[in-house]
């Protein structure tokens, strides 16, 4: 096995065209950390490591930041934007057939159109974003008081980083390998591996060591499990049927089957959540400056209910678990599937075609649904319950960031792997 690794290596550096796939990826990624370090001017650093150590929210949201919002750099809203919009543009397919048409039926043509849409959609959100960040850590006293035109140059600057991480996303995608906007948040995870070590160095205490050890066995546990979670799949046996042609010949009557994969949402419904769990803590943060007594009321009982880790976590698992479903039910349609094998001659062994066979995927597939929804809404909290149990913060599990880099790795490695095939071949 470790001969195949080391011989697939060398092939990789062999075939001149992957290699300049990897080394563009290499370069693109090198860009964006240059760009996560440049800062917008005025940053309080000491008031801004306090505020993300006590909020466990924001600490997710830099997650998808790439890293860039810890730092308040030009980037720091990094690809939620794009991930928002195309997040909107896939739930409006639900609600409008000609979106639907656009994105499932017109091909290749259609669906360059609806990836448009959702880049212009991205403008929009990434000011919205940009400002409501911006007037939120102002009343935090992280960012100085701005006057209007520093505030819309710092909105200027940030929304141009969305913008540019975007575009360097999409020419990962098109000209690297894998997929550019899970590159560039891998690279964000990545980029906070020594930090996190060094706080880790500094708080050392001896005492800790059986806690450190059942730390690393629990973390290597959870990357199993992550793997084999990803990796699972429901195989539905299909059969073609039997086609005889006029000149006695005849075709079909092979067997094959449908994979439906236990966790076929990947990481969008905790996307979903922390979307949701975004827009109180902006409006309690607003509202908590409106000089009406029952407005600031509601604004202080809506924060101290998110800073109560036990109501917050229970809130997130629900919202993760209910979108993986929702998320799972727009991607995939049984109706169309069973409408389509029914068209090529194919059936479910068993199962009658047309109404029927829609119905048996769909409860197959909500009975798989149910252990990966479980599953994500556990690794989603996993953080908030390792810290209530230990106390220790420096060693926190970061279940949502650990999902994303095994999920990352593992595409990455398939298409490499399919590349080198292909070059054997």
């Amino acid at each position: 096995m470790i001969n195949d690794f080391f011989t697939k290596i060398k092939l990789v550096f062999k075939d001149s065209n992957l290699s300049k796939k990897i080394f563009f990826v290499l370069a693109a990624l090198v860009v964006f950390r240059i760009l996560a370090s440049i800062p917008i001017p005025g940053i309080d650093h000491v008031a801004l490591e306090q505020f993300f150590n006590n909020n466990q929210f924001l600490g997710l949201l830099n997650v998808f930041s790439g890293g860039g919002l810890s730092g308040l750099s030009i980037v720091m809203i990094g690809v939620g934007p794009y991930i928002t919009a195309s997040i909107i543009m896939q739930l409006s397919t639900t609600m409008s057939e000609k979106l639907k048409a656009l994105y499932h039926e017109e091909g290749e043509a259609g669906k360059k159109k609806f990836m448009q849409y959702s880049r212009l959609l991205t403008l929009p959100i990434a000011v919205i974003q940009a400002t409501g960040f911006l007037v939120l850590l102002q009343q935090q006293g992280i960012v100085p008081d701005l006057t209007t035109f520093q505030l819309i140059t710092n909105i200027i600057a940030i929304t141009s980083g969305s913008m540019l991480l975007m575009w360097i996303g999409e020419l990962v995608s098109e000209f690297g390998i894998g997929n550019g906007i899970s590159l560039i948040i891998f690279a964000g995870i990545v980029a906070g591996l020594p930090t996190a070590l060094q706080q880790l160095i500094f708080t050392y205490d001896p005492s800790q060591i059986p806690t450190y050890i059942a730390f690393f066995v629990v973390g290597v546990i959870i990357v199993l499990g992550v793997v084999l979670i990803s990796e699972a799949e429901r195989p539905i046996p299909i059969t073609y049927s039997k086609q005889v042609r006029a000149n006695g010949a005849s075709s079909g009557g092979t067997s094959t089957y449908l994979p439906l994969r236990v966790n076929m949402a990947g990481v969008m419904p905790i996307i979903f959540a922390l979307s949701i769990l975004l827009l109180p803590q902006l409006a309690s943060g607003f509202l908590a400056n409106v000089n009406i007594e029952i407005v600031q009321t509601i604004a202080n009982n809506l924060t101290n209910f998110l800073a109560n880790q036990l109501y917050y976590g229970i809130a997130y698992f629900v919202l993760v678990f209910l979108f993986t479903y929702f998320y799972t039910a727009v991607t995939f349609d049984p109706d169309s599937i069973a409408t389509n094998l029914q068209k090529s001659g194919a059936f479910v062994s068993g199962v009658r075609p047309g109404e029927q066979t829609a119905k048996y995927l769909g409860d197959v597939l909500s009975r798989i649904t149910l252990v990966g929804a479980t599953f994500l809404g556990a690794i989603a909290v996993l953080p908030i319950i390792v810290q209530g149990i230990s106390g220790i913060t420096s060693l926190t599990i970061g279940g949502t960031a650990l999902l994303i880099a095994v999920s990352v790795v593992i595409d990455l490695i398939k298409k490499v792997d399919a590349q080198v095939s292909m070059r054997e071949y």
